[in-house]
Formats: C-alpha cells, structure tokens, sequence
C-alpha cells in the first residue's frame, strides 16, 4: 500500500532546471519511482551528464531538452517538445530560476522583465499548455518551487521575492480551477539548500548568517526537497493543493531571541 502511494510507474515527468540542484535530485528521485523523466536546461553538458545519471537511477524513459527560460520562444519550443516525445506531461516541475541580487533604483526595464520571464512567467505558460492533456486525462501535477525568500526578504531581492511570492498566488488560483478535474497545484518552498545559485551569489559571512537562523542550524541539501516533491507528484499527495509546504529548515519560525 505504501508503496504503490508513492508510485509514478507509467507516469511522465517535466522538471525545468533538472541539470543541477533541487531539479536534478528531484527528477532522480521521480526516476527511481518508476516516471519517464524529461530534464530542461540551458547547458546540454550539464544535462547529457544528469540524465546519464537518472537513465541508470530508474527504469523508465528519460530525455532532455536546451531550454533558456527568460526567452519566451524557448518555453513554447520545449513544451512542444516534450508534448511530441511522450504525447503529454502528468507531473510538472517548475524549478527553473535565478536569484539576480539588484535593489529598486538599480533595477532596470530589461532585468525585470528578464527576471520575471524566468522566475515566473515561463513556469505559468508551461503549466498552461500542460493542464490542457491533464484535464482530458482527468490527472495531474504541478508543482512551482517557490523560496522562504517569498515570505521573509532581503535587501536587493526584490524581483526574487516578487516573483516567488507571485507563483504562490497563482497556485492558490490554479488549484481552485483545475481541483475539479483531479489535478493538484502546490509549491514547495525551500529555505537555504547547498546550490550553485545561493552559493554564487552570498559572502560567506552570510552564509553563516542563513545557517545560524534555521532551527536545524545548517543548510539543506538538494535531496531533502525529494520527499516533499514525490509527496506531492504522487498519490499520496492527492489531497495537498493550492498550498506551500515550507521545506526551511526552521528558519521562518523565528522571531526575535
């Protein structure tokens, strides 16, 4: 019983952003629960090597496709894509995203809109094409990974928190229209993990600071974002939409000492 819960067997996976990070763990974890599994990126190194790795992981199908996701054009050219290569998605991840540190005054027309494209945007309009096969199959799943940083943020992390804080709106709006038809809509936000991005962009004062704040005290690995996402692709999860499971480590729980 437990297990056939948390079955994806037959079932076909998107997870944008699956060439590192939380979207190659959680598109590997999908794979070692039975899905055919599609990676989208923008490096074809990195995602020749990660769907390598989720070929030998799982038993199911596994693709991948060069996608840039601040480009309109591109969204539209993968979602056509996986839509020819399995004839319909069941799961969705929208993961892919950036973290482009600039306060109000420096920000300009171009970073916005670019900003918003790819955090946003390009996750709503594949979520669109894909709900269209998941009502007519009466099943599906979609999942926008979101941040902490939606609910508490920082300076110069406006267009970040704006974005990830829109994708929990949406959900909430999302799940409402597609309830009926046996699809759920979530987003998962996680707090501070161990990826390029948060790495590249924080001194290591600040890092510091992000562990000392979590009530584990530590930062997170890409893999602890596995269970929540398997929770929620599965049917152990369907009765979980239009929420925000908060995978944070304890760091919004807190206040003041």
């Amino acid at each position: 019983m437990l297990q056939e819960l948390f079955d994806l067997t037959g079932r076909t996976a998107l997870v944008t952003g699956g060439s590192k990070g939380l979207g190659r763990a959680i598109a590997l974890g999908f794979a070692e629960a039975g899905a055919h599994v599609m990676i989208a990126a923008r490096t074809e190194s990195q995602l020749h090597d990660a769907a390598a790795e989720i070929d030998a992981a799982g038993a199911g199908r596994v693709e991948y496709a060069v996608a840039d996701f601040s480009d309109r054009d591109s969204s539209d050219q993968l979602a056509q894509r996986a839509l020819e290569l399995f004839g319909g998605v069941d799961v969705f991840v929208n993961n892919a995203g950036n973290n482009e540190p600039e306060t109000l005054v420096e920000m300009t027309d171009d970073s916005w809109d670019r900003i918003v494209e790819l955090n946003m945007s390009s996750g709503v309009r594949l979520a669109s094409r894909f709900a269209a096969g998941m009502i007519e199959r009466s099943w599906g799943r979609i999942i926008h990974m979101s941040s902490v940083m939606a609910l508490a943020s920082a300076g110069g992390r406006g267009a970040y928190s704006g974005t990830k804080a829109a994708l929990i709106g949406l959900t909430r709006a999302h799940a409402l229209e597609l309830g009926p038809h046996n699809i759920t809509v979530n987003c998962i936000a996680p707090g501070p993990i161990m990826t390029d991005l948060p790495m590249s962009v924080l001194t290591d004062e600040q890092k510091a600071k992000f562990a000392e704040v979590t009530a584990v005290k530590r930062w997170g690995d890409p893999v602890d974002m596995v269970g929540p996402a398997l929770l929620l692709a599965t049917e152990a999860g369907r009765n979980i939409t239009g929420t925000v499971i908060l995978a944070d480590g304890g760091l919004i729980c807190r206040t003041f000492d």
